[in-house]
C-alpha cells in the first residue's frame, strides 16, 4: 500500500504539471500510471476507478490553473461558449457509456494517447500565435460548425476516456478558433473545471466503491495535483511557450512508452521478442531500401518536386503491406509501427538542422514531413488495431483498403492535375487550385486499387467487392479535394474506412 501511495502522488504531480503548463487533462498522466503500477486499479473496473480519481483531481487542479491564467487575462469565452456548452453537456453521457465498456479499451487508449500527445509537443512545442480578434464576438458559420462537432466529440470523449479533453480543446481553440496558446490553455482549463466535476460525480455515482475503497488515493491525488497545478501555471506564464512544450513532450513520451512496456511485460517472452525483432527488421529493411533508391534518384536526376513527394508517399503507404505479411499478431505489427515512428521522428527532427534536408524534401511548411509521417503512421496503427485487433484478421482488408484508396489515387491526382488538368477547381473550401481531371483520376485509381485489395484479401463475392469499391472511391476523391493543410493523409483513409464499414453493414 505505501508503494501505491507514492505512485499516486507521482502521478498526481505529473498531472498537475501537465494541467498548469498546457492545460492537459489530469487523466492523461494519471490513468496510465495507476492502472499499470497500482494493483488496486487492476480489477474489473480498475481503469474506470482510476479515471474517476484523475477526474476528481482535475477539478481543483483546473480551477486553480484557471485563476492563475485569469489574473494574466488569458481566458476568453466570448467565442468559446458554444464549444464549452457542448463539451459540458456530453461528458456525462460519455462517463455512463464508459462503465459498460471493456476496461482494456480505456487503459489501452490512455497509453497510446499519452505517446501521441508527447510526440505532438516535441514536433511542435508551441502553437502559432495568432493576431487579436479585434473585438469580434459573433460566431461565424465555420466557428459554429467547428464548435458543435468538436464540442460533442470532445465532451463525450472526456466522460468516456477521462482523458484527452484538454489536449483536444487546446488544438481546436488554437488551430480552428484563432486563440493564442496561453488564452487557449486558460479557456480550456476553465471548461475542464466543469467537465471534470460532472464526469467525476457521474463516475462516483455509478461506482460508489471509488469513495468507499479509494478515499485515501483520492485525497492524495487531489491535494498533490492542485499544488503542482498552481506552481506549473505560474511557471508557464513566465517562460517561453516553446520551453513549456518541449518539457511536456518529453515527460509524456517517456511516460507513455514506459507504461506501454510495463503494461505488457507479462506478454513479453523470447518468442514474442524474436518475432518483434524479425518484423522490425523486415519493416526497416523495406523502408531503408526504398529510401536509398529515392535519395539516389533525388540527387542524380531532375525529377520534379511534386513527383518526388509522391514517391515518398508511395514508400510510406505501401509499408503497411510488409508489416501485415510479416506477422500474424496484430499488436506486434502495431508495436513495430509505433516504435519505428518514434525513431523516424527523432531522426527527422535532428536532420532538419542540415541544408541537405531541405534539398531532399523541399517542404511547403515547417515540420511538414514530420507531421505527415506522424499522421500516416499513427493512422495505420489505429486502423490495424481496430480492423485487425478488434474485429479480427478477416477484417484486415478494411485497414489496407482504406490506405490504398488514398495513396495511389493521391499520387495520380497530383500528376494528372499538373500535366493534364485543364478544368480548374477553386473555391473557399478548396486549398489552392485543383482540377477535374486530377479528381477523376484519383477516383478511378482508388477504385482499381481498392477493388484489387478486396478481391485478393477478402472472402466477399466479386460483385460485392465492386459495389464497395464503387461506393468508396468517389468519397475518397471528394475528401481529398476538400481537405486543406495536407491532412488528406489522415482524412481520406478515415473517410474510406468509414464508407467501407457502413457499406458492409448495409
Amino acid at each position: 500500500m505505501p508503494f501505491e501511495y507514492v505512485v499516486v502522488a507521482i502521478a498526481a504531480a505529473l498531472a498537475g504539471i501537465g494541467t498548469g503548463l498546457v492545460g492537459l487533462s489530469a487523466a492523461t498522466a494519471m490513468v496510465p500510471l495507476l492502472i499499470v503500477l497500482c494493483p488496486t486499479f487492476g480489477g474489473q473496473h480498475g481503469a474506470y476507478m482510476a479515471t474517476a480519481i484523475a477526474l476528481a483531481s482535475d477539478i481543483l487542479g483546473s480551477a486553480v490553473t484557471t485563476v492563475v491564467y485569469a489574473k494574466n487575462k488569458k481566458i476568453d469565452l466570448k467565442h468559446g461558449w458554444l464549444l464549452a456548452t457542448c463539451i459540458i453537456g456530453l461528458c456525462t453521457v460519455g462517463s455512463i457509456a464508459a462503465y459498460f465498456t471493456h476496461q482494456a479499451v480505456l487503459g489501452g487508449f490512455s497509453l497510446v494517447l499519452c505517446v501521441a500527445i508527447g510526440i505532438r509537443f516535441l514536433v511542435k512545442p508551441d502553437s502559432k500565435e495568432r493576431p487579436p480578434r479585434l473585438g469580434k464576438v459573433r460566431l461565424s458559420l465555420k466557428e459554429i460548425a467547428v464548435s458543435l462537432f468538436f464540442g460533442i466529440t470532445i465532451g463525450f470523449g472526456t466522460g468516456f476516456f477521462g482523458t484527452g479533453g484538454g489536449m483536444m480543446m487546446l488544438i481546436v481553440l488554437t488551430a480552428m478558433l484563432g486563440y493564442d496558446r496561453m488564452t487557449a490553455v486558460g479557456t480550456s482549463t476553465f471548461i475542464m473545471t466543469f467537465t471534470a466535476l460532472i464526469a467525476s460525480v457521474s463516475h462516483i455515482l455509478i461506482e460508489p466503491t471509488i469513495i468507499l475503497q479509494c478515499w485515501d488515493f483520492l485525497l492524495i491525488a487531489v491535494v498533490v495535483a492542485t499544488v503542482f497545478s498552481i506552481v506549473s501555471a505560474k511557471f508557464a506564464n513566465k517562460v517561453k511557450g516553446k520551453v513549456v512544450g518541449i518539457i511536456t513532450g518529453v515527460v509524456l513520451l517517456v511516460l507513455g512508452l514506459s507504461m506501454i512496456v510495463l503494461n505488457n511485460v507479462d506478454k513479453i517472452n523470447v518468442a514474442y521478442l524474436l518475432q518483434f525483432l524479425k518484423v522490425l527488421g523486415i519493416y526497416v529493411g523495406y523502408i531503408v531500401a526504398f529510401a536509398v533508391v529515392l535519395i539516389v534518384v533525388r540527387f542524380t536526376t531532375k525529377v520534379p518536386d511534386y513527383v518526388f513527394r509522391k514517391l515518398l508517399h508511395f514508400v510510406a503507404f505501401t509499408s503497411i503491406v510488409p508489416l501485415v505479411l510479416a506477422t500474424q499478431t496484430w499488436w506486434i505489427a502495431v508495436a513495430v509501427e509505433v516504435f519505428f515512428l518514434v525513431l523516424v521522428v527523432a531522426v527527422l527532427l535532428l536532420c532538419e538542422r542540415f541544408a541537405f534536408y531541405q534539398k531532399l524534401f523541399v517542404e511547403k511548411g515547417k515540420h511538414e514531413v514530420v507531421f505527415s509521417f506522424v499522421g500516416l503512421f499513427l493512422l495505420i496503427s489505429v486502423l490495424l488495431a481496430v480492423f485487425w485487433g478488434v474485429f479480427g484478421a478477416d477484417r484486415i482488408y478494411v485497414a489496407i483498403g482504406a490506405i490504398m484508396a488514398w495513396g495511389p489515387g493521391d499520387a495520380v491526382a497530383a500528376i494528372v492535375g499538373k500535366r493534364f488538368g485543364k478544368h480548374k477547381l477553386q473555391g473557399k473550401f478548396i486549398e489552392g487550385t485543383k482540377s477535374v481531371e486530377g479528381t477523376v483520376g484519383m477516383a478511378i485509381t482508388s477504385f482499381v486499387c481498392l477493388l484489387a485489395v478486396l478481391l485478393l484479401m477478402s472472402s466477399l463475392p466479386w460483385y460485392v467487392c465492386v459495389m464497395l469499391a464503387l461506393s468508396t472511391a468517389p468519397v475518397s476523391a471528394l475528401t481529398e479535394l476538400f481537405t486543406k493543410g495536407g491532412w488528406d493523409t489522415v482524412t481520406v483513409p478515415l473517410a474510406s474506412a468509414l464508407v467501407l464499414c457502413i457499406s458492409l453493414v448495409l
